[in-house]
């Protein structure tokens, strides 16, 4: 029977062949925050090239956690296998364990798609329907569910509103979604992603095709969001990771090298490596 998941509650260059010293350390002293999500030793291939080597990673509720690292070193990778769309891909594979509250959401009795309900994902480019409505993209989730809700103009304001983008198009929500700018588009996926009420957000460098202006007002959003939701952001602008994160982690090589606050990681990291990652000596 299908399981329903549980409701809540040296400063040189790195030298690439050093096995990393894994640093993570506990969030507070006191006053810890929630774990909402956490990973155990968490593997994942392409074919048969492995990408995540064993991430055992705390995100703490009502928390953003930014993932930073240099291309290639598994960020949207282990994204993607905290709501299970790493597996939808021909050829890839995960093993280890993913917890979502105390539910291991990798578990055989587990829907996949239930997991894709609670734990929501914005890309990194914006992927409005073409052929929608802004009304119409923003429900449009939950009409792929088979939802038909009640209200569904509430639905819409207050998911517009919750992305900052109400004012911006309430007297234009018959147009179509990519008549709008790419922030607003943005904003707009965003909006999508929250009609359905998730617990957990996953960003995937929203804002790597946006100028400064929207990338500040996505940057604010963010900062926002944490009130009522779990973010996790892979993002390779380290300015933007300690302007938006409470927490980040430094992931190298497809191993999780630091995890620590954001503060601690940017002001006094413990691995050398990280050290030369955010003083740009390499990436």
């Amino acid at each position: 029977m299908e399981h329903a998941l549980k409701t809540p509650r040296e400063t040189s260059s790195p030298d690439p062949t050093r096995r990393p010293q894994t640093v993570v350390r506990p969030a507070e002293e006191s006053g810890t925050p929630q774990v909402k999500m956490r990973t155990e030793l968490l593997r994942a291939w392409f074919g048969p090239t492995e990408v995540l080597k064993g991430i055992s990673l705390p995100i703490l509720k009502n928390r953003v956690t930014a993932i930073i690292g240099p291309s290639g070193c598994g960020k949207s990778t282990l994204l993607r296998c905290l709501n299970r769309m790493h597996e939808v891909v021909p050829g890839a594979r995960v093993e280890g364990k993913a917890y979502l509250d105390e539910q291991n959401i990798y578990e055989a009795s587990v829907n996949p798609i239930r997991v894709r309900q609670r734990i929501g994902m914005v890309f990194q480019k914006a992927n409005p329907f073409p052929t929608m409505s802004i009304r119409n993209n923003v429900l449009a989730g939950l009409r792929l569910q088979g939802v038909r809700p009640r209200s569904p103009d509430e639905l819409v304001e207050k998911a517009l509103r919750q992305a900052a983008l109400w004012d911006e198009v309430k007297d234009i929500l018959d147009r179509s979604g990519v008549s709008l700018s790419g922030g607003q588009q943005q904003r707009l996926c965003i909006a999508r992603a929250l009609v359905l009420e998730p617990e957990v957000l996953l960003m995937d460098e929203p804002c790597s095709a946006l100028d400064p202006i929207a990338t500040a007002k996505i940057e604010d959003l963010i900062y926002e969001l944490r009130n009522s939701y779990t973010v996790v952001i892979v993002t390779h602008n380290m300015q933007q990771a300690a302007r938006v994160a409470d927490f980040t982690a430094f992931l190298y090589l497809g191993e999780l090298i630091e995890y620590d606050k954001t503060d601690t990681i940017f002001r006094t990291p413990r691995d050398p490596r990280t050290e030369a990652y955010i003083t740009g000596r390499f990436g």
